[in-house]
This record gives C-alpha cells, structure tokens and sequence, in this order.
C-alpha cells in the first residue's frame, strides 16, 4: 500500500481531524521554544495538535494555553549521549505511535535527527524539520563533524526542510544537509505590541538573550568596559550555564553598578518598552526572535552580523551590524546610538515598521499553514500526500 493510500485509509477509518505532532529538544525561554508557540494557534483550527519536549519551561503553559496537548519526554536531551539518544529515539518512535500523526513537525538539530529516525520508522506521512540554527555551525570539533553527518543521513527522510533565513538555507545546501527542492525559507515572525506613547522616556540598553554559546554576553561585558561611563546602564534578561563566568567578569570591570543581570523572565516586553538600544552579541543565529521581538518593540537594534541577522537589521537604516567578537567595535555602535536619542528613535521607528511589513506573525502563521496544505493536500485531493524527498 502506498503512503497516500495509507492516509487515506487512516482518516476514513478514524473519521477525525488531522493531527500534527511538533517536537522541541528544550521547553526553556529561547528561539526555537518561541517559534513553536506562536505555531500551535495557527494549526489548532485544522489540526489536533500535541507538542513534545524536555522539562517544565514556560512553552508547556504556553502551549495548553494556544489549544494543544503537551507530553513530557524523558531521554531527549542537548547532549550527544550514546545511552540516552538510543533511548531518545525509541521514545520517539513510541511517541509517534501512540499519537500518528499526519505530521510531525521537528525543531532542533538533537531531535531534527532523532525524530527524522522515528518518525520515519513509524510511517509519518510529513515530516518536517525546522533549522533553527545548524548545530554544525556551533558545535566544535568532532561534535560539529558527527552532526554534519547525521544532519546528511537523515536528510532523505524529509519531507521538508523549513529555514528560517536564507543564511540557514545556504549553510545547510553547502553542508549537504538539505536539498534545494526539499527545502523552504520562512522567516521567522513575531507579534507587533502597541506603539509606545508618544514622548515615553527610554533609555539604556537591554540585551534579551541564553547565557550559553553560540551566545556572546562575555564581549558585550567587554564594550561596556571599554565604553566606560559614556554608556548608560545595560540590563542582560536571561539565564544559562556561563552566567557564573559573566557574573565574574563585571566584577572584575568593576561593572556591577552599570550591568544587571535579571535571569529569566516569562515576559521580557516591560524590559524592551523601558529600554532605547537592544544588543545581542553573537557568534552564530538562524532569525533571532530575540532580535525581532526588540525591532517590533520599536528599538534600534545593535548586533553581530552573523547568520540571518543581517535579513533583519541593516546600517543606519534600523540599527548597527558589527563583527562578531569585536568588543571595540560593539562598544563604538552603542555609544553612537546612545549619544543621539533622536537617531535612535528614528531607527527604532524603522525597525517597527519593518515587523509590520515583513516579520508578522500573521505571515509567519499562514506561510505554515499553507505549507502544511501542500504537503498533505499537493493537488487538491484531500487524501493525497507527497513521497519523502
């Protein structure tokens, strides 16, 4: 029996919705956790949707809040383990079981592999897997080679590859991760809160960002010291394993009346609505949502031009693009923004009107859903569904 046959007898005999299984490595604050709850209310009217992750983060909430199922995994974790990827995968395959799913939708290298496993071995008519960032991009040495490798592996058993730059796409055709007409670009989109009230006093800088690589925090450190007290006070929202090496490094800049770090939050907007400048230093992004976020908050956005930020922000038009790891650089765009409030709110107010044209959300939910339809649905049959490429 084919594969569209196999649907088709699937859905005459359940005589229900489709179903559509979304799988994240991480339920922590981050990009990829973003991208997946803002996706669930797109999909909730059309499909039963269930998400699958590891730990208690802010995104289970957040998706029984948008009108899907959460399911705790066990063994899926960030990293490469021999015992707990095997079980990993065994826990997935079972998982796709359980729920069959029209589709299964994977986000992150460590379960775009797993999951491609899985869900192929399960029978999974769709299987798509959302590059947020390639994880042989950030991972050194022999971990960046293995998941090179494994990324080229899995490939045949995409349907779809969604990148959600054309950085991504271009890295991962050069790695041989993806294929050009198995893959697709959408960028990534964010919601546009109310305008600022006019005459609203903003000032200092905030960074929105994981205390972990390919994240940069350290030289950002590095620019404020080097600005000295030109610069007004930076508050750093977010939390990870390099907090203690940060935490050490603005005592010893003697920064620790100028730099603040207030760890997690669920809701870093009163932080973006207070703030004039928004700085992310990086070593390596897909679309940061951090970075859309700021830009729809309307703050000029100051950042390493590396990966699909320079999609987002261009120079003197709605921030400042420097070179990653370059603290003198950094420490001189936000010193040139912070001096002159008027050119900041000028770009600001371009970055915001950027969100509105470009980085919607409705965007960013409908270019999903109508994927979804052309890989179940490619010639109107709604029966019908596409082989793996």
């Amino acid at each position: 029996m084919t594969r569209t046959h196999a649907l088709r007898a699937r859905r005459r005999a359940r005589r229900d919705r489709l179903r559509a299984l979304i799988v994240v490595t991480l339920t922590e604050t981050g990009g990829a956790q973003t991208y997946v709850r803002e996706l669930v209310p797109a999909l909730t009217d059309t499909f039963d949707v269930t998400v699958a992750g590891s730990g208690t983060g802010p995104l289970v909430a957040a998706v029984e809040t948008g009108g899907g199922e959460f399911v705790q995994l066990t063994h899926v974790r960030r990293r490469l383990s021999v015992v707990h990827d095997s079980l990993g995968l065994v826990e997935l395959w079972r998982l796709c079981r359980r729920v069959r799913p029209d589709v299964v939708h994977l986000n992150s290298s460590k379960v775009g592999i797993l999951g491609a496993v899985a869900a192929g071995a399960a029978g999974v008519p769709v299987r798509l897997f959302t590059a947020h960032g390639w994880a042989f991009k950030t991972e050194r040495g022999v971990r960046g080679r293995l998941y090179r490798l494994l990324h080229r592996a899995v490939r045949p058993l995409l349907t779809r590859v969604v990148c959600v730059s054309e950085s991504e796409l271009r890295t991962g055709l050069e790695a041989g991760a993806c294929v050009r007409d198995a893959s697709v670009v959408i960028p990534n989109g964010t919601r546009l809160p109310p305008a600022a009230a006019d005459g609203a006093a903003r000032s200092g800088i905030v960074s929105v960002t994981r205390l972990r690589p390919p994240k940069d925090t350290l030289t950002l450190v590095a620019a404020v010291a080097r600005a000295g007290a030109r610069l007004p006070p930076v508050t750093i929202v977010g939390d990870g394993p390099d907090r203690p090496a940060i935490e050490a490094a603005i005592r010893n800049a003697g920064l620790v009346d100028r730099v603040r770090l207030v760890g997690d939050v669920d809701d870093p907007a009163p932080y973006l609505e207070r703030a004039a400048v928004f700085c992310l230093s990086t070593r390596s992004e897909g679309m940061p949502m951090a970075v859309l976020e700021a830009m729809a908050a309307g703050l000029p956005v100051v950042a390493s031009a590396v990966g699909g930020i320079p999609e987002l922000v261009r120079d003197d038009h709605n921030g400042a693009l420097v070179p990653p790891g370059d603290a003198d650089a950094l420490a001189a765009a936000l010193l040139r923004l912070t001096a002159d409030p008027a050119r900041a709110e000028g770009l600001g107010a371009a970055a915001r009107r950027d969100v509105e044209r470009t980085f919607g959300i409705d965007r960013f939910r409908a270019e999903h859903r109508r994927l979804y339809e052309q890989l179940l649905e490619p010639h109107g049959d709604e029966d019908s569904v596409p082989a793996a490429a």
